[in-house]
Parts: C-alpha cells; sequence; structure tokens
C-alpha cells in the first residue's frame, strides 16, 4: 500500500515551542522503553483526571493515546520491484473447521510477497454468526537461524465469507531455500491490537 507524502497543516511554526515539542519525543522515546513498546491504553479513569487536570477534552486524549498503538503503520513502506520468481511453499495449518495455507512467495529482487488465505466451511446457518464477529487481522514474523531481521508488513486482506487472503510484503527478500525460514503468524483483534491466543508456524 504505498504512502501518500504528508504535507504539513500549516506552513507556520512558533519556534519558541521547538524545546518542548523536543521533549515531548523524548517522553515519548521512554514510554515505549519502559512498556516495552506494549503500554496498552490508560484507563477512561486516567483520561478523565487528566483532562481536568491539564484542560483538555477527554476525546482528545483519547486520540493521543490511540495513535500510540499504531506507530508501526507509519513505517516508510517497501514497494517490490523486479519480479524474479515464484517459490511454491505448499504448507498449510488447520484449527477449528479453519484451513490456513501458504501456496507459495512471490519473489522480487527488494521484497518477498507473502499470501495466506484462509477458507473455513461456513454454511447459510452461519451467515449472520459470521458478519457478528469481533475483526481480527494476521501480523508475520520471520523465525529463522540466520541474524537477518525482516521487516514484515501486513497490507490487508479481503476476500468472502469463508475464504480470506492477506498479503505480506518482507523486506529484505527472503531466501530461495524455504528450509531457512519459518513464517509465523499470530492473529490480533482490532482495533486495539488484542491477541487472540491463536498463532501457528509454517
Amino acid at each position: 500500500m504505498k504512502q501518500m507524502p504528508f504535507e504539513p497543516p500549516v506552513d507556520y511554526y512558533d519556534e519558541r515551542v521547538a524545546a518542548i515539542d523536543e521533549q515531548i519525543c523524548q517522553l515519548i522515546k521512554q514510554r515505549k522503553e519502559l512498556s516495552n513498546n506494549n503500554p496498552g491504553f490508560p484507563t477512561q479513569q486516567y483520561i478523565h483526571d487528566w483532562s481536568k487536570k491539564y484542560g483538555f477534552y477527554e476525546e482528545f486524549l483519547n486520540s493521543v493515546f490511540f495513535s500510540f498503538l499504531y506507530e508501526e503503520i507509519h513505517r516508510p513502506a517497501v514497494e517490490p520491484k523486479g519480479f524474479l520468481k515464484n517459490i511454491p511453499i505448499l504448507k498449510s495449518f488447520e484449527k477449528n473447521d479453519e484451513f490456513y495455507t501458504v501456496t507459495l512467495v512471490r519473489q522480487f529482487e527488494n521484497a518477498s510477497v507473502v499470501h495466506l488465505n484462509i477458507n473455513s466451511n461456513i454454511t447459510d446457518d452461519d451467515t449472520s454468526e459470521w458478519y457478528q464477529r469481533d475483526p481480527s487481522h494476521f501480523e508475520l514474523s520471520i523465525s529463522g537461524e540466520g541474524e537477518i531481521n525482516y521487516d514484515c508488513r501486513n497490507e490487508g486482506g479481503g476476500g468472502t465469507m469463508g475464504n480470506e487472503t492477506f498479503t505480506f510484503v518482507v523486506s529484505p527478500a527472503l531466501p530461495d531455500d524455504k528450509s531457512e525460514y519459518q513464517l509465523v503468524f499470530k492473529e490480533y483483534q482490532t482495533p486495539f491490537q488484542e491477541e487472540t491466543g491463536l498463532e501457528f508456524v509454517l
């Protein structure tokens, strides 16, 4: 998913607040390190108390802390370029009548593209239950013996009832030898990135 360039909403900046803005950045970094980048979300009692103490609207504070949960979506995106070949994977995992498969990895010069397919046996009687379920998505990480730190970006997903696909861009490109790594998928519920407990390796 190509990111649009950011344009500042105004062309004015009061240089007198630059030192304060830098302190804000320092505090955000300190917050990430202290929480091991898993801070959760302040209780509504905290939000209420802080809004009164510091003179902010509660919804404004909610939006500030909400943005901390999604820092990763602002990572610079790698656009796959220079298609090389398809590498067959043909691995699957099954749980609760849901069948998860990765059939191939598409190799590019600067990245790899992985498609996770999810098939389930949903009948007409299950339709209302399927539409009422909590939305979720998958994140991918790479496990291997090497020291390469792979960046795995979820490019989104879609499909129909009983047949969904999620796409991931992995950079740098994965090795051609599929025995050198494993694909680790973990499911999260949106919008607060809560783990569902479903994790599998292909």
